[in-house]
């Protein structure tokens, strides 16, 4: 899949840059966090080819479904390599990014992560990889305070193996320990909904969090604690997000509101953010979540990079630490982190929301990080 054609407004200066995408479109991948990046990524690339492209050229996005399937985001960048694309952009799930990333580094093509967090990207430090998204161990630290202020201290999660799951609950396990908290890790796919608000109840939970895809095993787990009159008080969490897109909402109406999560958008967003904001609306039929801005800001930063640096794969990895974009949410620019081994975006707001219950189509902010 790639871009429609350059408008006629585009003037031709040569054939086109090629950018390659990754995003996952159909299931078992989170279809409509990968609808919402494409979203953004496609608006970007016409703006840059309104405003001229690359140097006259025209930009061109050439997108590959990972369905979030790492093997399959291996085997796409591979592709796209061999397509002569100057760099490769997108991907949501952190497994399949980080299949991505490995995949990028060993054929020397610069990946821009837009969404993935996971700390651990790629396994040794790399010039070829540059993440968007603020790193896991960030967000999911603002959102262990978040639950401290609130007073909930006794934290069960319900977690799918994987590796992105598993990092988050050592996260907040090394944040919440020292300050008088625990987490218990309960099996999302061994118990049954009953059961595992039984455990709940039984070690004394005051808040679940949901490590779990959505909408299975997440909505029923929901539906089963909101249902049980043993756990009224007990605070549902979702810090990876999964409240952010409408799906979530329309599965579970009222009983979705008031499940805090993460998220990368500022409280008020500025001239730009409007702006695109109401694009990618139009684009959408629907609020465009933090990962619709994600695709567009990464878009507009590599092709300010192919504007300054040109099209070589080298130079445009060589161009990451020197190369600042004003953005959606703010300033775009990279750097080196310590203990993250890729180069890593900052300045990006990171908020603790929930749906409003008296409203569950508008977010309150409980936490800014």
């Amino acid at each position: 899949m790639s871009t429609p054609p350059v408008p006629s407004g585009t003037r031709g200066g040569g054939p086109s840059v090629r950018l390659g995408a990754l995003a996952p479109l159909t299931r078992p991948g989170w279809v409509e966090a990968g609808r919402h990046l494409r979203a953004g990524l496609d608006l970007a690339v016409r703006e840059v080819n309104d405003a001229g492209g690359i140097d006259g050229r025209p930009l061109e996005l050439v997108v590959r479904d990972t369905a979030a399937d790492p093997e399959r985001a291996a085997a796409a960048v591979e592709e796209l390599a061999g397509l002569g694309v100057a760099a490769v952009v997108g991907e949501y799930h952190s497994v399949v990014a980080r299949a991505a990333a490995a995949r990028s580094d060993a054929l020397g093509v610069p990946f821009l992560c837009s969404s993935a967090v996971l700390d651990a990207l790629t396994e040794e430090p790399t010039e070829w990889v540059a993440r968007l998204a603020p790193p896991q161990s960030h967000g999911w630290r603002i959102y262990a305070d978040f639950l401290l202020r609130a007073g909930r201290r006794r934290i069960a999660v319900a977690a799918q193996p994987s590796v992105y799951w598993a990092s988050g609950i050592r996260v907040l396990r090394d944040h919440l320990a020292p300050r008088g908290g625990s987490v218990l890790a309960l099996d999302a796919n061994a118990l049954a909904p009953k059961s595992l608000c039984d455990a709940l109840v039984e070690h004394g939970a005051t808040a679940l969090l949901l490590l779990a895809g959505h909408p299975e095993p997440a909505v029923p787990l929901v539906r089963a604690v909101r249902g049980d009159r043993r756990l009224v008080d007990v605070l549902i969490g979702a810090p990876a997000g999964q409240p952010e897109f409408a799906s979530w909402a329309a599965a579970l109406g009222e009983d979705g509101a008031g499940i805090p999560f993460l998220r990368y958008l500022p409280e008020h967003p500025g001239p730009l953010g409007e702006r695109v904001g109401r694009e990618l609306r139009e684009r959408l039929g629907e609020a465009p979540s933090f990962v619709a801005f994600e695709g567009w800001d990464s878009v507009t930063f590599l092709a300010e990079v192919l504007r300054s640096h040109g099209t070589d794969r080298t130079a445009v990895a060589a161009a990451w630490p020197r190369v600042a974009v004003e953005g959606t949410r703010g300033p775009v620019r990279f750097s080196r982190t310590p203990g993250i081994s890729v180069w890593q975006g900052a300045g990006t707001p990171v908020h603790v929301v929930d749906r409003d219950p008296a409203e569950p189509d508008r977010f309150r902010v409980l936490h800014v990080g």
